[in-house]
């Protein structure tokens, strides 16, 4: 579980948010601090309007990249990171999320219905509908920053290159091979 800090949330926290008045940060019962529900909020908005980015571009501007794998042999792959997210985004939620909420999520997010059309469909009243909606967005928020060992959020380290926290490894040299014998100049008699 990733540790949140100020310097995480300031940036995200609604200016007025009642509960934590902007700054991002709620204490719980023990002193420990927890991301407001308004941080957890703007990160799924976050993800879901790049997800809904990465559906929408045209399939002839998606581009394969060249990146870094972790490990010791520091291989390169090829990779397709649009749709790489899309998959992730839709396959983490899935995971996640119970059976009812994933059918809200489904119906709401990612096919487009409103909350009427919803609502009908899974016989949910509007105040419970958006209630669900929330506690979703909640949930996919927490889960999509603290996805181990790659989030989804932030965005701009899910779809760069660089390779973190590895260190670098010598490669072993081979040894020396005595295939050939090396020329010795001719010595004179005496």
């Amino acid at each position: 579980m990733k540790e949140w800090t100020r310097s995480d949330t300031l940036a995200l926290a609604s200016n007025r948010c009642t509960s934590c008045h902007g700054l991002g940060l709620v204490f719980g019962k023990r002193g420990k601090s927890n991301p407001c529900n308004c941080v957890l909020r703007a990160i799924f908005r976050a993800c879901y309007a790049r997800f809904r980015h990465c559906v929408e571009k045209e399939k002839y501007m998606s581009k394969v990249s060249l990146q870094f794998t972790r490990g010791t042999d520091r291989r390169l792959t090829w990779g397709r990171k649009d749709e790489e997210y899309i998959a992730d985004f839709v396959l983490v939620s899935r995971r996640s999320l119970t059976p009812t909420e994933y059918k809200v999520f489904k119906y709401h997010f990612l096919l487009g219905a409103d909350w009427r059309l919803c609502s009908r469909k899974l016989g949910l009243s509007r105040g419970n509908f958006f209630h669900m909606v929330y506690r979703i967005m909640h949930k996919l928020g927490r889960v999509f920053r603290e996805l181990e060992p790659y989030g989804l959020y932030p965005l701009n380290e899910y779809f760069s290159t660089t390779v973190r926290g590895v260190k670098p490894v010598a490669a072993p040299l081979p040894p020396p091979t005595p295939d050939r014998v090396p020329v010795r100049p001719w010595r004179r008699a005496a």
